[in-house]
C-alpha cells in the first residue's frame, strides 16, 4: 500500500489553521496534512517561504490561499524540486497594484491607531460571497483567526504582500499537476486573475466555485475538498 503523500496547506492574510479545518477533516484519509506556522512572524515572502520549507517534509503537495498563494509562488522559486503538485486558491501571480498597496497602507494606519478590531468588519464584503456576509458562524471564525494573528503580524503580512514580485514569468515552469481555484464572487482576486494563471501553467486545471467569494475553503468547504481530492489523485 502506497504511503499517503504530505499536503502542506498555507493560510492567507489574517488566517491560521482554521481556514483549512474542513479540508483537513475530509482529506486526512489520503494525505498527511500540515499547516505551517513559521511564516507568521516574517515580513517578506522570501523569509515566509523559507519558514514554510523548514517545516515541510522533503517532498510534498502544496496548496495556498491568497497570501498563502504568494508564498507558494516563492516556494516555487526557492525549491521547486520539493513540490510534487500545486494548488493555488483565491490568489494571484501579479504584483500588488498601486490601488491595492494604498488600501493596505490605509489598513496598516488603522491598525497603528488602535483600530485593528475594526479591520475585519471592513474586509467582510471583500472576503465573502454576498449571501455569506451575514453568516455568523463564518464571520466568527474569520474574527477569531484575525485575533490570533494580531496587529504586529498583520502589519508584517501586509508589508510582505506589498513587496511581493510578479510571479507570472515563472508560471510556465510549473511542470506538475496544478489546480487553480477561485470563488466565483471573489472580489480581491477575481476569476480573470485565475484564468490568467491557468493559461500560463502547462498542466493547470481551472475551477470556479459557485456561491463562494475569496474564502472558498470555508464558504464551500465540501466542494473545495472534493476538488483538492481529485487534484491529489491526478
Amino acid at each position: 500500500m502506497a504511503a499517503r503523500p504530505s499536503l502542506v496547506l498555507v493560510p492567507g492574510l489574517l488566517n491560521n489553521h482554521d481556514l483549512w479545518r474542513e479540508q483537513i477533516q475530509r482529506l486526512s484519509d489520503i494525505a498527511h496534512c500540515l499547516v505551517p506556522s513559521g511564516q507568521y512572524d516574517q515580513d517578506n515572502v522570501t523569509d515566509m517561504a523559507r519558514a514554510v520549507l523548514a517545516e515541510a517534509p522533503d517532498r510534498f503537495a502544496l496548496a495556498g490561499l491568497s497570501m498563502g498563494g504568494y508564498i507558494c509562488h516563492e516556494i516555487m522559486r526557492q525549491a521547486p524540486e520539493r513540490v510534487e503538485r500545486l494548488a493555488l486558491l483565491d490568489t494571484s501571480a501579479r504584483p500588488d497594484s498601486p490601488e491595492q498597496t494604498q488600501r493596505r497602507r490605509s489598513f496598516i494606519q488603522l491598525a497603528s491607531l488602535g483600530k485593528f478590531k475594526g479591520i475585519t468588519p471592513q474586509l467582510l464584503p471583500f472576503l465573502l460571497h454576498p449571501k455569506n456576509v451575514n453568516n455568523s458562524a463564518l464571520v466568527d471564525r474569520l474574527t477569531a483567526m484575525a485575533d490570533f494573528i494580531g496587529v504586529e503580524r498583520f502589519v508584517k503580512q501586509q508589508t510582505a504582500i506589498m513587496g511581493r514580485p510578479d510571479s507570472r514569468p515563472q508560471l510556465a515552469r510549473y511542470d506538475m499537476p496544478c489546480l487553480v481555484l477561485c470563488g466565483e464572487a471573489d472580489a480581491l482576486t477575481p476569476p480573470e486573475v485565475h484564468e490568467e494563471m491557468a493559461a500560463l501553467i502547462p498542466k493547470a486545471r481551472l475551477a470556479i466555485v459557485q456561491d463562494a467569494g475569496h474564502m472558498a475553503p470555508m464558504e464551500r468547504a465540501g466542494k473545495v475538498a472534493r476538488l483538492l481530492r481529485d487534484w491529489l489523485k491526478a
